[in-house]
């Protein structure tokens, strides 16, 4: 029985080493790399979003050529870029810094939908 009890505040002891060393380890020794590998993960995100985004408007750019519409819709996109400036506000981001973002998605938008026309005249 005592050794039970001595195996038992061993193997205790080793769990709760190793639980110190988890958690000291699990902390950024630098915090300026650990948030740098979160913005990496966020921009991942971000690229991974677009992506999607952007096989919505190639669904959308082949709908519009083949019905005759053309790619360039301004009060859609006044009414998108209103919306997310916004959602922006709400988030504690510029009014300019949306507008930019979504001027340049949507340049590149128009872009695709500009091709999928020239291949379905």
């Amino acid at each position: 029985m005592k050794l039970n009890k001595c195996l038992f505040l061993a193997i205790t002891l080793v769990l709760i080493s190793n639980i110190r060393v988890f958690a000291q380890s699990s902390q950024p020794a630098n915090p300026l790399e650990s948030n740098r590998k979160k913005i990496d993960s966020l921009d991942k995100q971000l690229i991974d979003l677009l992506a999607k985004r952007e096989l919505i408007v190639k669904e959308i750019g082949i709908y519009k050529a083949k019905n005759h519409i053309p790619p360039l819709q301004p009060a859609r996109f006044q009414q998108v870029l209103q919306k997310n400036i916004a959602t922006g506000k709400k988030q504690g981001l510029s009014q300019d810094f949306i507008t930019e973002v979504f001027n340049a998605i949507h340049k590149e938008s128009l872009k695709m939908e500009e091709d999928i026309k020239a291949l379905n005249p």
